[in-house]
């Protein structure tokens, strides 16, 4: 009997060790409800014990939990449409207020945080969005680390993961970096170009100076076309030996007429008659004018001075009988 009795106690007591005995991680708190009202401290890492039926203990993670917000859409300052999505990065401070203050504190965190990107969104200019995300990455903690405080929560970073454009906006802003990079280019290329403006001056001062320096300039530029094995030699030709040779050559001479052979007037025969038109053309009755006295100075020269105009030279009435 006596055994028995001994035997039942110390089932009893194995089941109530069995019942009671709790372990709490190292990355854990427990936190003990007796008869709904919070007992005692926070249970530390390690085994404890609890009252069955009487006690209720609820673990709590102290571990950093990293929680993306879904992307919210929303109008910058600077009217613009914009999907931004973030990740928050938080941990439970005080297990007792994690549990007590506020119903599911992960639910609570995540609504707070998709309600402060939004405001953070309508307050922010896009530029601030794209190339400021320091700044409101800062904001941002701070508008969802004041209520988190309260529910035991501690944020520990929150950052904006990407930034959604619409296309005619993503075009817009190609368009405007294409064309502050040809901006860039034209001005880094007039800038070069004034530069070496300024060294050839220079060097064409120094060559005015020293009329060799050209000549081995030249010589210096035919090596180095030579040396890449052409079939072709281009020779630069100075512009100052052009304007030598113009000042050097003579001026045009003055045409001097060849003389014409004279028609003898035995050719015409003693009783040769007069044309009436030469007599009325010369009344005193002297030979016909050459035709081609009448033409302009000019061009009189120029058949006097080439042969070969001279077979198209008018010709006297006296030759042609």
């Amino acid at each position: 009997m006596v055994v028995e009795l001994i035997a039942a106690v110390l089932s009893a007591g194995a089941l109530y060790f069995v019942a009671g005995a709790r372990v709490v991680q190292q990355f854990e708190r427990g936190v003990v409800f007796r008869l709904g009202r919070v007992r005692g401290g926070v249970r530390n890492p390690g085994f404890t014990m609890i009252v069955p039926i009487v006690d209720r203990m609820r673990k709590v993670n102290l571990q950093i939990v990293t929680m993306p917000v879904p992307a919210q859409e929303g109008i910058t300052r600077d009217n613009v449409t914009v999907k931004v999505d973030a990740v928050v990065y938080f941990k439970v401070v005080h297990a007792a207020d994690a549990i007590i203050n506020v119903e599911d504190y992960r639910f609570a965190v995540s609504q707070m945080a998709q309600t402060s990107l939004r405001s953070i969104i309508g307050k922010s200019d896009l530029d601030d969005l794209l190339s400021n995300r320091e700044k409101l990455n800062q904001g941002l903690e701070l508008m969802i680390d004041s209520p988190a405080i309260g529910w035991g929560v501690q944020i520990d970073r929150v950052e904006i993961k990407d930034v959604s454009l619409p296309e005619t906006m993503k075009r817009s802003m190609a368009r405007q970096a294409e064309s502050e990079r040809e901006r860039r280019a034209r001005i880094i290329n007039a800038d070069a170009e004034f530069q070496a403006s300024k060294k050839l001056a220079d060097a064409a001062a120094v060559m005015s100076d020293t009329p060799a320096a050209l000549q081995l300039r030249l010589l210096q530029t035919v090596v180095a076309v030579a040396a890449e094995k052409n079939s072709t030699l281009v020779l630069p030709f100075p512009v100052e030996l052009l304007r030598f040779l113009e000042r050097a050559q003579p001026g045009p001479h003055p045409a001097v007429e060849q003389p014409r052979a004279a028609v003898p007037a035995a050719s015409a025969g003693p009783s040769a008659p007069v044309p009436e038109a030469a007599a009325e053309a010369h009344p005193g009755g002297g030979p016909p004018a050459d035709p081609a006295e009448e033409l302009p100075a000019d061009l009189r020269d120029a058949l006097a001075a080439d042969p070969l105009l001279d077979s198209v030279r008018p010709q006297r009435p006296s030759d042609v009988s």
